[in-house]
C-alpha cells in the first residue's frame, strides 16, 4: 500500500506520471438495502492494496508544497472533479472512492440502497462507465434491483456486472446463481439499453471471486470481479463525437484578449477549425487554444481550455461552441425522461429552473405523458411525479438552448431541475428530441402594441392579484373595486376563480396539480389582458407561492400587484358563505385549502387587507388609492 511517507519528493513526480498513463474506469455499486455494497468496496480496497482518500489528500498537499502545477496532479484533478459534481444542489450522501491497481485506476460511487435514496444512486450513476448491481442470493431480484437497473439503462451505462452476493449463505449453490442470472437477463432484455452483462457469483464478506478465484465455486469459469474491472473495454466515444464546448466563462482582461473558457465534453478542436456558436448560429474560426501551460496544437474531450476566435462574436456563458459542420440542435421544447428527486411532487405547469451544461433557463413541465412502473415496465397514466418516480414529459423553456439527444451525447443531453424558491435540485432528466412545434412556432410582430392600446384607454395596465383563503372576502372586494373603476371610466376585466372554472378551466379539479395548472392558465390570460391595456382583477385563492411567482415573472414586476386578503382561518370558516368548510371538515371535499391542503402566505405582497377590521367598501377604496399611487389611473 502506498503511504504518504513512501511518496517522498524524489519520486513523487514519477509516481504521478505512472498514474497518468493508466486508464480510468468510473463505476457505481448499487442494489437494495443490505445487499453488501459497502462490504464489497471494503474488500476491493483491502485486497488490491489501494490508495485511500486520506492519503490522496496528503499526496496532493505534498505536491503543492513542491510547486507541482494543479493540472499535472492527476489525483487533485480527480478530487476537484468530484467536488464539481456535488455542486448541483444534491445534499444527499454519495461517497466517492479513488483507488488504483497496476493496470487501471478507478473512481467508485457508493450510494445507499434505501428507496428514499434512489436520487443518490442516480447522481452517482450519471458519470459512470459501468454499474455493479448487487443481489443478495437469498432474496433474488427485488423492486430496488429493477429500479436501479432501469435508471442505469436510461443513463446510458452499457456495461453491468451482476454481482450475486452472499453465495456463502446459500451453500455456494450453482442452481441459485443460475436462476437469478436467467431471471435478470430476461428483465434486462425487456428493459433494453444494457449491452453487456457479466454475472459473477461472490461473497464479499469471505472474498470469494472478488480478487482471487473461489475454491468454493469451482463450477464458475468466468472472470473474478477485479480482473473484469481491470480489463473491461471502455467506450471512448467522447473524442470521436462532434466537438462541443459549453461556454462557462468569458475572459476579457484587456481589449487585446477575448477568450471563451469551458470543459470539452466531446470531440477535438485545432486552431484553424471552423466553429458555430449556438443558439446564435454565428460562425468563426479558432485562432488559439490557450491553457495555463501555453497554447495547444489540439484540444480533446476531457480538457478544460480557453478558445480565442478570429472574429468578434457576442458569446455569453451558457452558449455552446460546436463544430461548424456538425453542430448541436437548438430548440426550446423537448420530450424528456425525468427522474423526480424531491419529496414534494412534480406538478405540471409549475415553473422550475433547468440547468444543462453552463446554461440555466426557466422551464415548465407539462402533464406527464406516462409514468414507468419499474417492476413491470408498464406505462401508466399520471398527473404528477412523486419521489423516485420516472416519467416521460414534455418541457417548455423560456428561450432556446443548444443540446444533443442524450443517447448521442450524455454531457450535452442531460439536465437537472432546480426549485426556484429553495434552490434545491428536484429532478434530473434526459432529452429525447426537440418537439416539432418548437421550430414551427414563431413570434408574430404586431403593428399595434400594448402601449398604444393603454394610451387610448388613458390608463396603465396592471393585474391586481387578490389572494386569500376561501371566505376571506376576495371576490367581494374585487367586485366593488371593479364597479368603482368602471364608474371612473376605466377599462377593466374581472377574473373570478369560480367563474373561470365554468369555462376555461372546467376540465380541472382541485388536486394540488390541478390548482397549479389552474393558476398557470389564469396567469397567461392575465398577461394577454395587460397586452390589451386593461386593468385586470384576479380573484383566486392561488395558495402556492411558486404559482404566484410564475404569474409575477410572466406579467412583470411593475404590472403584477399581489393583494393579500388576510383573514384568519377561524374567521373565514365561521363565515362559510358557501358551506365548503363544513363539507371539508366532514370529509366530503378533499384538498380544501386551509383544511387538508396548505395556503402559503405571500412573502412580498404589494398590499395587505385585514378584513377583520376593514369593511369591503373601505378595502376597495384603499385599493383605488394604491392604483393612484402606482400611477395606473389618474388621481
Amino acid at each position: 500500500m502506498a503511504h504518504k511517507s513512501d511518496l517522498i519528493a524524489s519520486d513523487i513526480e514519477g509516481y504521478l506520471k505512472q498514474q497518468e498513463e493508466k486508464s480510468l474506469l468510473r463505476f457505481i455499486t448499487c442494489g437494495s438495502v443490505d445487499d453488501g455494497k459497502s462490504t464489497l468496496i471494503g474488500r476491493l480496497l483491502y485486497e488490491s492494496k489501494l490508495i485511500f482518500e486520506d492519503q490522496l489528500s496528503a499526496l496532493e498537499a505534498d505536491s503543492r508544497k513542491m510547486g507541482t502545477q494543479g493540472d499535472k496532479l492527476d489525483f487533485a484533478l480527480l478530487v476537484d472533479g468530484l467536488a464539481s459534481e456535488r455542486e448541483q444542489g444534491i445534499t444527499i450522501d454519495v461517497a466517492y472512492r479513488f483507488f488504483s491497481t497496476e493496470k487501471r485506476k478507478f473512481i467508485v460511487a457508493d450510494t445507499p440502497g434505501h428507496e428514499q435514496y434512489t436520487r443518490n444512486m442516480a447522481t452517482g450513476a450519471s458519470t459512470a462507465d459501468l454499474a455493479i448491481i448487487l443481489i443478495d442470493a437469498r432474496k433474488g431480484i427485488l423492486t430496488q434491483t429493477r429500479r436501479h437497473s432501469f435508471i442505469v439503462s436510461r443513463l446510458g451505462i452499457a456495461n453491468v456486472v451482476l454481482a450475486i452476493n452472499k453465495m456463502d449463505l446459500v451453500d455456494y449453490s450453482q442452481q441459485v446463481f443460475s436462476d437469478i442470472e436467467i431471471a435478470y437477463r430476461a428483465f434486462a432484455q425487456e428493459l433494453g439499453g444494457i449491452e453487456h452483462i457479466t454475472a459473477i457469483p461472490m461473497s464479499a464478506l469471505e472474498g470469494d471471486n472478488i480478487v482471487e478465484r473461489s475454491a468454493n465455486m469451482d463450477w464458475y469459469t468466468g472472470p473474478v470481479l477485479l480482473d473484469h474491472l481491470e480489463t473491461v473495454g471502455l467506450r471512448d466515444t467522447a473524442q470521436t463525437k462532434a466537438f462541443r464546448l459549453p461556454v462557462q466563462w468569458v475572459n476579457r482582461p484587456d481589449l487585446d484578449f477575448r477568450g471563451f473558457a469551458g470543459f470539452i465534453p466531446s470531440g477535438a478542436v485545432k486552431p484553424g477549425d471552423r466553429i458555430k456558436v449556438l443558439p446564435s448560429a454565428k460562425e468563426s474560426t479558432v485562432k488559439r487554444i490557450v491553457t495555463m501551460d501555453g497554447d495547444l496544437d489540439e484540444a480533446v474531450a476531457g480538457q478544460s481550455v480557453t478558445l480565442t476566435l478570429e472574429d468578434e462574436i457576442d458569446i455569453s456563458r451558457g452558449d455552446m461552441i460546436c463544430a461548424a459542420g456538425d453542430p448541436a440542435e437548438v430548440a426550446n421544447q423537448f420530450e424528456t425522461t425525468i427522474l423526480w428527486m424531491a419529496d414534494e411532487p412534480m406538478y405540471p405547469g409549475r415553473p422550475y429552473l433547468l440547468k444543462i451544461g453552463a446554461a440555466t433557463v426557466n422551464a415548465t413541465i407539462t402533464r406527464p405523458k406516462y409514468r414507468v412502473d419499474v417492476n413491470t415496465l408498464a406505462h401508466e397514466a399520471a398527473h404528477e411525479l412523486h419521489l423516485n418516480e420516472v416519467g416521460v414529459c414534455n418541457i417548455s423553456l423560456d428561450r432556446t438552448i443548444a443540446f444533443d439527444a442524450y443517447d448521442d451525447n450524455r454531457e450535452t443531453g442531460g439536465f437537472i431541475l432546480i426549485d426556484k424558491i429553495t434552490n434545491a435540485t428536484v429532478g434530473m432528466g434526459m432529452i429525447h428530441f426537440a418537439l416539432r412545434r418548437s421550430a414551427n412556432v414563431h413570434w408574430q410582430a404586431l403593428d399595434v402594441d400594448r402601449n398604444t392600446r393603454a394610451a387610448i384607454k388613458g390608463q396603465k395596465p396592471v393585474v391586481l392579484w387578490f389572494t386569500g383563503l376561501s371566505g376571506s372576502g376576495k371576490s367581494t372586494i374585487a367586485n366593488i373595486v371593479d364597479r368603482k373603476l368602471t364608474a371612473l371610466g376605466a377599462h377593466t376585466m374581472l377574473l373570478d376563480g369560480d367563474n373561470v372554472r365554468h369555462g376555461l378551466n372546467k376540465d380541472l379539479g382541485f388536486t394540488d396539480a390541478d390548482r397549479v395548472e389552474n393558476i398557470r392558465r389564469v396567469a397567461e390570460v392575465s398577461k394577454l389582458m395587460t397586452d390589451a391595456g386593461l386593468i385586470t382583477l384576479v380573484s383566486f385563492i392561488s395558495p402556492f407561492r411558486a404559482e404566484r411567482r410564475l404569474a409575477r415573472e410572466l406579467i412583470g414586476e411593475d404590472e403584477y400587484k399581489v393583494i393579500h386578503v388576510d383573514t384568519p382561518l377561524e374567521v373565514a370558516e365561521a363565515r362559510d358563505v358557501k358551506g365548503l368548510y363544513k363539507k371539508a371538515r366532514a370529509g366530503q371535499i378533499k384538498n380544501f385549502t386551509g383544511i387538508d391542503s396548505p395556503y402559503e402566505l405571500p412573502e412580498n405582497a404589494a398590499m395587505t387587507i385585514d378584513t377583520t377590521s376593514t369593511s369591503p367598501e373601505e378595502s376597495a377604496e384603499a385599493v383605488l388609492k394604491k392604483l393612484v399611487e402606482w400611477g395606473k389611473i389618474p388621481g
